[in-house]
């Protein structure tokens, strides 16, 4: 039921006479019979239900096919009355979020789970023993989620088949995973949880991947965008490599000891000489790496600026370039699949409807055209899980065919509102007859009072930032809280009072409607009630005398949590702005729809944190006596690999990045992403350890921040330009009034190809469990 393959075929062969007939003794079918029959099969051996066939069958069918078109899903599943209710039952919310729940407690199992992450800190110097659970509670906890994942695999196994099984390599995939780990888990529990290494929590992201449709989709983009990342990644080595035999011809060891600080820091042999170079082409460490030399001779300069230029900002930049391509080409014919799996549904559920005596016509004049009764399309819509404005807009649309019935090319019409953003429509204003309520009305349905009321906020945080630089020396006992609370005072009441005269001029079901009036309304409710609490506490404070501070939130606590609401609060002004009201509501949409990149990221950092623990784990301990650290005789080099060099690890007191529980390792893995003195952790690790481990950081400086960053920026800039161009022409109220739905297969819309009625029909005939002939 997941996708795999495009659903389109290479080429569709058809004859005249018996188009869409099956090898099973059907090719004779005479031209001229006008019947249609619909027959299906639960097992092996089908069977034909004829034009008396039960309608609530076939109602059932249109149902469970639309539900797929809308969530892009495959038909190709079992299609008789008790699969279905299995189907629709697998996936409903409850279920859907119950294996969504079971997957993530599988995943955060490794934070219990040995070494442990219940710990404050994760500071090696004083990090106390965390809590280690008895064996048994998480092997428990573990069971259970690998019998819902047999059942789920079970299920899937039954509502495809077992033809569609053998074909499906994440459903193969999913039992092999699931074997693993119980044998893995077996192996556990027999060695009473005293294991070195538990694979099962490598293979355990596996289960995050195969429910998801999308990630899936996305992971196997990536794996085609691999050969283009891989000769960008040659042509980078390539440069590296150049760039290290020439550094060090020109850096060699000197006779004279005071001109071999380049040598002796950074070019001393070829893995230091490599590794330099490295972090270099992500900036960390410039322009350190060429001080020593540079105070030398400035000419020694444009050895390191040709290298930046070239590697930093070309061929970095070109990598960029090429992901961003390939990845979209591959990302559109992807959802290219995802929009015929959606017009498949659409005409699967059509055609089922087609059936004799179920408002199907058919006449010689009109060459075998098939329609559907308006009443019975209306009554399978009924039955649908679908958004509501959807719905209503569909059945609008239905209700406007004068003669009732629908042939197939207007039933596929019918569904493009799946496709148009949703524009919300306000309820209308309140009629009043007082002239002062119409005058108010008037003034507070005006754009020019939500300007008022931006310049007020505006003017609150102004003020709130003068009294912070005033006080930005002073303690809070320090502090005279009187000014600012009467600031506060004034300023709250007179969001109130726009909040009521708001409510007011578009009355409750009318103020809600507008997002920004909730945000607006929700911190002006809180603001109120924080600031009567101060006041039934404090009463007004003496200008003079602050409140002791015996009471359960000081005073300067409270003003502070109230200036912070206020500082949220001005965010008000970003719906008012057109270019920021895009900007935000493409960030909110990456959250919502980009899930699935997030989540092969998630994957990702699972798989390089599980490993790191492996490879790792207590490798860096901090030295028996850390008072010496805090001496300022200290020698700079010390036996073994401690080192408190400036810039060294030691000499930075990173000890809380390691490798020594899940949590520090996923924290530590994210700051080498970022790159900001990602060599100081190479460095360490080298040192105590072994150089080999510089392999491991550098694959995943290349899996996450040059090829996974890179990706998350490409699909940004897709997703910001397909909401900018749907906003040009609208205005900043029409900006706010579109519920946009720019999911991936929206963003790409545009250059999708419709597929052909021949080319859905050629697909139908090859359903493994509907058998349509004509």
């Amino acid at each position: 039921m997941e996708e795999e393959e495009p659903l389109l075929t290479s080429s569709i062969k058809r004859g005249s006479g018996d188009y869409g007939s099956q090898d099973n003794g059907q090719h004779d079918q005479p031209e001229e019979e006008e019947s249609r029959r619909l027959s299906y099969s639960a097992t092996d051996d089908s069977f034909r239900v004829h034009e008396d066939a039960d309608a609530d069958l076939y109602i059932q069918q249109a149902v469970v096919f639309i539900e797929d078109a809308i969530q892009y899903r495959s038909i190709n599943h079992r299609v008789d009355s008790g699969s279905l209710r299995l189907y629709r039952w697998y996936y409903s919310k409850i279920c859907q979020w119950g294996l969504g729940f079971t997957i993530a407690v599988v995943l955060a199992l490794a934070f219990i789970e040995t070494p442990s992450s219940l710990t404050y800190t994760s500071d090696i110097r004083f990090k106390p023993k965390p809590w280690e659970p008895p064996c048994g509670l998480t092997e428990g906890i573990e069971m259970v989620c690998l019998c819902i994942f047999i059942l789920d695999f079970t299920v899937k196994s039954y509502l495809i088949g077992w033809e569609e099984f053998r074909m499906n390599k994440w459903l193969i995939g999913y039992i092999v995973v699931i074997a693993a780990s119980v044998i893995d888990w077996m192996l556990s529990v027999s060695m009473v949880c005293n294991e070195n290494l538990r694979v099962r929590r490598l293979i355990r992201p596996f289960f995050l991947l195969q429910n998801s449709s999308l990630m899936k989709k996305t992971l196997k983009c990536i794996k085609r965008t691999l050969p283009e990342i891989a000769s960008v990644i040659l042509l980078l080595a390539l440069h590296l490599c150049l760039f290290t035999m020439i550094g060090m011809l020109i850096f060699s060891k000197s006779d004279d000891p005071k001109k071999n600080g380049e040598w002796e820091t950074y070019f001393k042999n070829l893995p230091k000489s490599l590794s330099s170079l490295l972090v270099l082409l992500t900036t960390a460490n410039n322009p350190d790496v060429m001080i020593p030399a540079y105070s030398l001779n400035r000419g020694y300069s444009i050895f390191f600026i040709l290298f930046s230029v070239f590697g930093t900002y070309l061929l970095m930049n070109l990598m960029t370039a090429i992901i961003y391509n390939q990845f979209r080409g591959y990302l559109l014919m992807s959802v290219q699949t995802s929009i015929i799996r959606r017009r498949l549904g659409i005409r699967a559920a059509f055609e089922v409807l087609c059936c004799p005596g179920r408002g199907h016509t058919s006449t010689q004049s009109e060459g075998h055209v098939e329609r559907v009764a308006v009443n019975m399309f209306l009554q399978v819509l009924g039955r649908v899980h679908m958004k509501s404005h959807c719905r209503q807009a569909i059945i609008k649309a239905a209700q406007q065919f004068p003669d009732g019935f629908i042939n197939g090319e207007a039933f596929q019409r019918l569904f493009i509102e799946l496709d148009k953003d949703f524009m919300k429509e306000h309820p209308p204003k309140p009629e009043y007859s007082s002239p002062v309520l119409q005058h108010i009305q008037y003034m507070y349905s005006h754009f020019y009072i939500v300007v008022l009321g931006n310049v007020v906020a505006l003017a609150n945080v102004i003020c709130i930032c003068t009294v912070l630089v005033l006080n930005s020396e002073k303690s809070a006992s320090e502090k005279n809280n009187f000014y600012m609370e009467i600031l506060n005072c004034i300023f709250i009441l007179y969001y109130l009072i726009e909040m009521l005269l708001k409510i007011v001029a578009f009355g409750w079901r009318g103020y809600l409607s507008y997002r920004n009036n909730i945000f607006d309304g929700f911190f002006t409710v809180l603001l109120l009630t924080i600031q009567i609490a101060i006041l039934i506490t404090y009463s007004i404070p003496n200008k003079d005398v602050d409140p002791v501070p015996g009471r359960v939130m000081p005073l300067w606590e409270m003003v502070r949590l109230v200036n912070m609401l206020i500082v949220f609060r001005f965010l008000r002004i970003i719906p008012e702005i057109k270019l920021m009201a895009v900007v935000a509501s493409t960030l909110v949409d990456l959250v919502k729809n980009l899930r699935a990149f997030a989540g092969i990221l998630l994957v990702v950092y699972y798989v390089f944190a599980v490993l790191g623990i492996w490879l790792f784990q207590g490798a860096i301990t901090p030295p028996s006596n850390m008072s010496l650290i805090s001496n300022s005789s200290i020698e700079n080099k010390t036996d073994g690999p401690f080192s408190m060099d400036c810039g060294t690890f030691e000499q930075l007191e990173y000890w809380p990045n390691n490798f020594d529980d899940f949590a520090s390792s996923l924290v530590l893995l994210y700051n080498i992403m970022v790159v900001n003195n990602w060599h100081v952790f190479t460095d360490a690790y080298t040192r105590y350890t072994t150089e080999w481990s510089l392999v491991y950081f550098v694959a995943w400086w290349l899996t996450s921040s040059v090829m996974w960053v890179n990706l998350f920026v490409a699909l940004i800039l897709e997703n910001f330009t397909y909401k900018w161009d749907r906003s040009n022409a609208l205005s900043v109220e029409d900006v706010e009034r579109i519920a946009y739905q720019s999911t991936v297969q929206l963003i790409f819309r545009e250059h999708i190809q419709e597929p052909t009625e021949e080319e859905l029909l050629a697909q139908l005939q090859q359903h493994p469990h509907l058998h349509l002939s004509w």
